[in-house]
């Protein structure tokens, strides 16, 4: 028999497993997990640049060599986004591939929860907020 593993063990090895999909996933669309975002993000108004990095606060990392810009100007240059008097919005064409995604992902979540009821897909997420809770987490942060 295995030996029992902590809950840390097991957050942290799900959670890497789940970037690791979500990026495979992505990667094989020409997208990354950051515009992926970003689109969404679009998918229900037009935004600034700076609503943008608001909105995604600590998951673009500001760097030297990449701002918080270069994912959106990336799908600027793509085609899928439009840049007009500051504002980013979806193109036609974004809103198109943003559907395909939604499909991709929508089959990712699947795998994911293969095998799982949904009644312990519920409990698990459940006692997931709880800890949180316990641990200090109100709510009130993403």
């Amino acid at each position: 028999m295995a030996p029992l593993r902590p809950i840390g063990f097991w957050l942290k090895l799900v959670d890497r497993l789940i970037d690791e999909q979500f990026i495979e996933t992505m990667e094989e669309h020409g997208i990354t997990r950051r515009q992926w975002q970003l689109m969404n993000l679009l998918a229900d108004k037009p935004s600034t640049a700076a609503e943008l990095t608001e909105a995604l606060g600590p998951f673009i990392p500001e760097t030297e060599d990449e701002g918080p810009q270069a994912p959106v100007e990336e799908l600027v240059e793509s085609g899928w986004v439009s840049s007009t008097d500051g504002h980013y919005a979806l193109t036609d064409t974004g809103r198109a591939s943003l559907a395909t995604l939604g499909d991709v992902v929508d089959r990712t979540r699947a795998l994911l929860a293969q095998g799982i009821s949904d009644e312990e897909y519920a409990a698990t997420l459940d006692v997931l907020e709880r800890i949180a809770r316990n641990l200090g987490w109100d709510g009130q942060e993403p």
